[in-house]
């Protein structure tokens, strides 16, 4: 009898902020090496899953520059680089979510949300590059709409996407700020995200995993 091939990491899921941002940590089981993708904020559950599961973070990842996402990434960054005493760089999201994420504070305070601070990026991401995760390299993809910089992050041996706000299990990711662009969202999933294939799952930046499959076929903003 066969054995499934063994997936090329794991993922551990941890919502966070007012927002229930899925922030999340995808290592390897043999090294015990990591990335934390949208550290959005409570950063101390970050650093218990991170205690938890033994891994050690390698870099921080952001799909784009909201606060749910991007709002706990300069402390996370300095709490890491502190413990390891070496740089854990925070990669991505587009150069064109800066302004958003110059201003995290003054969207904190609307949220009553209290410590948020600014994100520069060690390393802006554009498309046709590639961002590691977890020790593989996840291509870049540019899917402007949401945020004009919002990106996502494809592995295609593991068939695995993190879209950020996107794409949702039954829904899309929100346009009705000043910088928000529907028909580019839905030109950004039906051009880079669908031809990943049915097959391929991903995480959303909120609520539960999915397939590109079961989105193209059910669900109704993109139909």
């Amino acid at each position: 009898m066969s054995e499934s091939p063994k997936p090329p990491f794991r993922l551990a899921v941890i919502p966070v902020t007012p927002f229930r941002q899925n922030a999340s940590i995808l290592f390897q089981d043999e090294t015990k090496l990591g990335t934390v993708v949208d550290p959005g904020g409570d950063i101390e559950q970050i650093l218990t899953a991170v205690d938890k599961l033994e891994v050690t973070i390698k870099n921080i990842v952001i799909t784009h520059g909201h606060i749910d996402h991007a709002g706990g990434a300069t402390d996370l960054k300095e709490i890491l680089q502190a413990r390891y005493d070496r740089p854990v760089p925070v990669e991505g999201p587009h150069k064109d979510d800066q302004f958003i994420m110059d201003e995290i504070p003054i969207t904190a305070m609307r949220f009553g949300i209290t410590g948020a601070r600014p994100l520069t990026p060690d390393r802006y991401l554009t498309e046709g590059e590639t961002v590691s995760i977890a020790g593989l390299d996840f291509e870049v993809l540019h899917c402007p709409g949401h945020s004009p910089g919002s990106l996502v992050y494809v592995e295609r041996n593991a068939a695995f996407v993190l879209v950020g706000d996107v794409l949702f299990q039954g829904s899309v990711g929100r346009t009705d700020f000043p910088y928000g662009d529907h028909a580019a969202l839905i030109q950004s999933i039906k051009n880079k995200l669908f031809p990943l294939g049915d097959s391929v799952a991903f995480l959303p930046g909120h609520g539960n995993m999915s397939t590109i499959g079961a989105e193209r076929s059910g669900n109704p903003y993109v139909k």
